[in-house]
């Protein structure tokens, strides 16, 4: 019974990690790395793997904050990958992406008198962002999908 009940839930079933680097060239516009998934459960089916990049925009303070999330870029790895206990699959992966920049920014990096005018006004505003990359794995029988996210810095 509680077999069952761990196979649909996807207990004990496939484990995912992203492995990335720490850091990236926001100018690239590529973030290369690899997924690793394994598992401890005997015949496992993963039908696909979606990979995808999010900036995290906060932006206010208090009851005034607000946050969006943007999708930069997403790629989904389609082809099946069958594999056993104790079996350790890696899959590389290529993720392009577009860094779009707010006209705040592009003052601060073009003009470097406004630079201390723009980080300010950005501090006082409470604007971050931040930035990562999710993957997650369709398993065949599970109802809840493996995941990973793993922060990125962008240089």
């Amino acid at each position: 019974m509680f077999g069952g009940v761990k196979k649909v839930l996807g207990i004990e079933g496939v484990k995912i990690e992203l492995l990335i680097p720490d850091s990236i060239e926001s100018e690239s516009g590529i973030v290369s790395g690899i997924v690793r998934m394994t598992s401890l459960t005997q015949k496992n089916i993963v039908e696909s793997i979606h990979i995808k990049m999010i900036e995290k925009y906060e932006r206010g303070r208090g009851k005034n904050k607000r946050i969006n999330e943007y999708v930069m870029g997403q790629t989904i790895h389609k082809d099946r990958i069958y594999f056993a206990k104790d079996d350790i699959i890696e899959v590389p992966f290529v993720l392009k992406f577009v860094h779009v920049q707010s006209e705040m920014d592009k003052y601060e990096d073009v003009n470097f008198m406004v630079k201390g005018l723009v980080k300010f006004a950005k501090k006082l505003k409470g604007v971050q962002s931040a930035y990562s990359i999710h993957a997650e794995a369709k398993v065949k029988g599970t109802t809840l999908n493996p995941f990973d996210a793993k922060p990125i810095q962008l240089k």
